[in-house]
């Protein structure tokens, strides 16, 4: 009896290694816990100290505090401090590259454990999550406070060195096939004749049209919205704080309003969606060191989270991942003036003037405008920003400050001294962060940014290199194998365009655009044709290739 059930044990266990095994040869689409929708919240410049303060203003728990699952490492291919390009690449391909670097792979990678990068790939354009989920058929969104090209969003849409080159990023996002995109940025789309500020003279907006995907300009019209695909651009540039926007942007919806309304057009799509949101400017308060900028965007993030969370709960079959990129301004509660204090600090001393604020540093620009009289000045910032001792020299500095950067960076200061907040300088910090997850798939413990990429790329069931293999072929070599021969035509400099021959045949592909023209013929690609100015290669999709192969090239 005892030598049967040793036989049995043994036959059982090898039954489990046996399938253990199969599982390790499987390719990851099946064996990993599958989702069919994902969604990743991002906060921009965000550490502990921001997060504490918001939820001491708050007097109550963050959604995201039900979700807290582990800790994030946020360091680039080059430095322990990222900048929020590489950051977003990471989070979006999976791989650390260089600062101001948007879906490319770095020039050098000198961190310590970032493999080295093999001269052939230097600047070589990358899949994103978003790109992969497109490629399967589902529905995908980006959704920013900021204007949606700035770096986070153009992270996930763009592949450019170049982070602050708007018009070329929106032009790439425009011709990406992205369903839904919500926030700013409208400017980047139009003529300057239009009131734009692109001097190509293409207006995108038109381009957007012509693709059958109505621009949304303003709240209600978000709000009214019922389709599966849209663009919602609903300033300029980036969108006003949610403490100022009552009064300055009444027209503008808040974080929360748009991602539920992506989330309620993507999940239209039976075969799932990927959604990307930013609460983007809690960063360029923090830059400021302007605490109210950092509770307006960080609270509207958190009502973001809770709609992606009350979706995600009824649904079922939704991960949503929650994090920020980096800190910024090394943020904390306390200060050098306080030391001999710090451990009777009442609370009242921080958050009691936090509590009178009525707009941020940004709105008393916007309120204070050119009225600089200094009755003005005082009255205003007494009303509004609960400073009623402003010294003389302040009121000078805020007399003699640049209306076009605003007031933040001198008045978030002069908040923060009397609250008894701390701020290391204004620039990023790159402590590891929290992580939060909820849904299939969810991962825990501490991980890479990287690892965010590959965890969504898991759950939804595509492989991010062979999806990078899809979308971008180095132009030359893989036209040469039709005998064809490559050139790039940038007799137009704002529209340059690839040119592809082989004896009297001819086709062209735009770059930063989705389309190859073959005599009279246009077909539609998969992906954006990408330029790396760093070395005057031009990538192009597979499909370009095939498609011209299938034509007798």
């Amino acid at each position: 009896m005892i030598l049967v059930q040793k036989q049995q044990q043994r036959s059982f266990s090898w039954l489990l290694l046996s399938a253990f095994i199969v599982c390790l040869l499987l390719p990851v689409s099946v064996w990993a816990a599958p989702a069919k929708n994902v969604i990743l919240l991002m906060t921009d410049g965000t550490s502990s100290a921001h997060l504490t303060l918001a939820r001491w203003y708050k007097g109550a728990p963050l959604a995201l505090d039900d979700i807290l699952v582990g800790g994030l490492r946020t360091y680039s291919a080059e430095s322990l401090i990222t900048d929020s390009a590489p950051a977003a690449t990471a989070f979006a391909t999976g791989h650390k590259t260089n600062s101001k670097f948007l879906g490319i792979l770095p020039e050098k990678a000198t961190m310590p454990g970032v493999p080295a990068i093999a001269p052939a790939d230097r600047f070589k354009p990358v899949a994103t999550v978003l790109e992969g989920a497109r490629l399967l058929g589902k529905s995908v969104g980006l959704v920013a406070t900021s204007q949606v090209q700035h770096a986070s969003p153009a992270g996930f849409s763009a592949h450019t060195p170049f982070r602050d080159r708007y018009t070329l990023i929106a032009e790439q996002q425009v011709n990406g096939n992205i369903d839904v995109v919500f926030g700013g940025g409208l400017q980047y789309l139009l003529p300057q004749e239009l009131g734009g500020v692109r001097t190509d003279g293409k207006n995108l907006a038109e381009t957007l049209k012509a693709n059958g995907v109505p621009l949304l300009r303003n709240r209600d019209e978000l709000l009214a919205f019922n389709g599966r695909r849209a663009w919602g651009l609903f300033a300029p540039d980036a969108l006003a704080y949610d403490f100022d926007r009552k009064d300055f942007a009444p027209a503008e919806p808040s974080l929360a309003e748009m991602t539920r309304a992506a989330i309620g057009a993507l999940s239209k799509n039976e075969k799932g969606f990927f959604l990307f949101v930013e609460a983007s400017k809690v960063d360029w308060a923090a830059h400021d060191n302007d605490p109210t900028g950092v509770l307006s965007d960080l609270l509207a993030y958190d009502e973001a989270v809770r709609a992606a969370l009350d979706f995600a709960r009824r649904d079922g079959q939704t991960l949503v991942m929650a994090f920020a990129d980096h800190g910024t301004g090394g943020m904390a509660i306390g200060r050098k003036e306080i030391y001999k204090i710090y451990d009777k600090l009442p609370f009242e001393q921080v958050l009691g003037p936090l509590k009178q604020v009525v707009y941020t540093g940004e709105g008393m620009g916007r309120l204070i405008g050119d009225n600089r009289s200094e009755f003005n000045i005082r009255v205003q910032m007494m009303q509004n920003f609960a400073v009623n001792d402003l010294t003389d020299e302040e009121v000078v500095a805020i007399q003699k400050a640049k209306l076009k950067r605003g007031l933040s960076h001198l008045i978030g200061p002069m908040l923060s001294k009397r609250a008894g907040i701390g701020w290391i300088y204004t620039g990023h910090t790159g402590e590891d962060l929290f992580l939060y997850a909820y849904g299939p798939n969810k991962p825990a413990g501490l991980i890479q940014n990287t690892d965010i990429a590959k965890i969504t790329a898991q759950s939804l069931g595509f492989d991010l290199t062979e999806t990078s293999r899809k979308l971008f072929v180095e132009a030359g070599a893989a036209f040469a194998t039709l005998g064809a021969s490559t050139r790039l035509d940038a007799s137009d400099p704002d529209s340059p365009v690839l040119i592809v021959e082989k004896a009297l045949r001819r086709a062209t592909l735009p770059i930063n655009g989705s389309q190859l023209q073959t005599g009279k013929s246009v077909y539609s690609l998969p992906g954006v044709v990408v330029q790396v100015p760093k070395t005057d290669q031009v990538f192009v999709p597979q499909t370009a290739v095939d498609i011209l192969k299938e034509s007798g090239w």
